[in-house]
């Protein structure tokens, strides 16, 4: 028999209203034990989906605080057990004597994720709705949250298991033709077979190339804004933050050291680096920044190179240019409102995303946001569509495609069909995984053990 669990679901911080979960056989006669309804009405004579208000009491009589009890009854609960939340004030003293009255009843803690991983266990959700919980808590912006909510409702899932649908047709005539010669089965042709495992390949890679995109948002881009110095570098990052966090002065020089911080522009989140200006220098502590600065650059996801509208291109700026080449870049024409000095049309030959603007004058700020969505290909992606949104799932889903590629490489040197056939069943084997339909306590427990506990 499963124990019956607890652990406190809201956030380890002052706030408003604090809520114990409870989940398990015992969950109401645990909850009768620390909860009186102001009404008398015991929560064991209640039905699911009811609340009531009371308080909570110790064993010897004393109230801890007014509550609200809520009862959820098997199965149509979260974890598919009995559930009560035991709604109180949000003082961290208040909601853990509560927690501990609640262990003192029967109750034992929560592991990490657990409510969750009990959902799974019992049926109520697949793993990458599973998932999809930390994806939502963890959201950093909300194209994130988006994506979350998007596989929480079924939508991955929904796409994995058509193309699981296609490949077990696939697989059940095969396995009828191979085994039933004599019976009334459509012979297989090696053509459709090869139609099917093709179409089969291009949805499964779609869905990494939806990774792809959908980690810009979930983690960021990682940006780095370069130039020479008095470009307006620090400038710039103050108006894309909308508030000062770079020093701005007239002396070239001022930016040492690296500063960073974090904004969202056309709904990606970007991690923005303001470094050094970059100039040859015989300064020693200047020459540091410099060479921190470059070193920014290698991780760099994304630079922003910005450079001076009213002054001509220097070494300097041709130096920052060819360090760059390799990297996504979007040049930044700063200082619109001054007259103009460089030669526009060399920069549009070396980049092929550029922008005009004034940070000082905090216009053509909205030109960012449509070449950072043209940059990364943003404005065909619907993050409700039902997209993998962690590493597991990329994996298992590389997996599965790996083993497609070998069933069509199969086909293409005419290798027998029991050959095609496993390499269908490891396609299916490594789908079957990412959804749950088949798989081990190990990586059951790898999915839930970087889950808050309460959740």
């Amino acid at each position: 028999m499963k124990s019956t669990i607890a652990a406190i679901s809201t956030g380890q911080a002052p706030g408003g209203i604090g809520i114990i979960r409870i989940s398990g056989p015992d969950a109401v006669l645990i909850a009768d034990k620390v909860f009186l309804s102001k009404y008398g009405k015991r929560l064991s004579d209640m039905r699911g989906y009811m609340a009531t208000f009371g308080a909570i009491y110790n064993r010897f009589g004393e109230k801890i605080d007014d509550c609200v009890a809520t009862v959820f009854l098997k199965p149509k609960s979260y974890t598919g057990e009995n559930v009560v939340e035991l709604s109180c004030h949000g003082g961290l003293f208040v909601t853990r004597e509560v927690l501990r009255l609640v262990f003192e009843a029967g109750a034992e803690p929560a592991n990490s994720g657990e409510f969750t991983k009990r959902a799974f266990l019992n049926g109520k959700i697949d793993l990458t709705e599973a998932e999809a919980v930390m994806g939502l808590i963890s959201a950093k912006g909300k194209e994130a949250a988006r994506i979350a909510k998007a596989a929480g409702e079924g939508r991955l899932s929904k796409r994995i298991n058509a193309i699981c649908f296609e490949l077990e047709s696939l697989l059940s005539h095969l396995s009828a033709w191979a085994d039933f010669p004599d019976e009334d089965v459509d012979e297989v042709n090696r053509y459709d077979v090869k139609i099917i495992l093709k179409r089969c390949q291009d949805l499964i890679i779609k869905l990494l190339e939806g990774y792809d995109h959908g980690r810009i948002f979930r983690e960021g881009l990682r940006v780095v804004i370069v130039g020479k110095p008095n470009v307006g570098k620090s400038t710039l990052m103050n108006c894309l933050l909308g508030y000062e966090r770079s020093i701005v002065t007239p002396y070239a020089g001022t930016t040492r050291d690296i500063v960073e911080d974090s904004v969202t522009i056309g709904g990606i989140p970007l991690i923005l680096a303001d470094t050094a200006g970059i100039r040859s220098t015989n300064d020693p502590i200047e020459e540091i920044g410099v060479a921190a600065a470059r070193s920014k650059l290698v991780n760099a996801q994304l630079v922003f190179a910005v450079f001076d509208w009213s002054r001509e291109l220097t070494n300097d700026d041709m130096d920052i240019i060819n360090s760059i080449i390799d990297i996504p870049s979007i040049a930044i024409i700063n200082k619109s409102d001054l007259d103009q000095m460089i030669d526009l049309d060399f920069l549009k030959e070396k980049f092929s995303n550029l922008i005009v603007l004034s940070a000082r004058m905090e216009t053509g700020i909205d030109n960012l946001e449509n070449e950072l969505q043209s940059l990364f290909s943003m404005k065909d992606f619907d993050p409700e569509n039902g997209e993998l949104f962690t590493d597991r799932q990329r994996f298992v889903v590389k997996k599965s495609l790996s083993a497609l590629s070998e069933g069509i490489s199969a086909i293409n040197m005419g290798m027998t069909f029991d050959a095609i056939t496993v390499c269908i069943e490891d396609s299916l084997g490594a789908l079957y995984e990412l959804t749950g339909r088949k798989v081990n306590e190990e990586i059951i427990d790898s999915v839930f053990k970087n889950f808050c506990v309460g959740k």
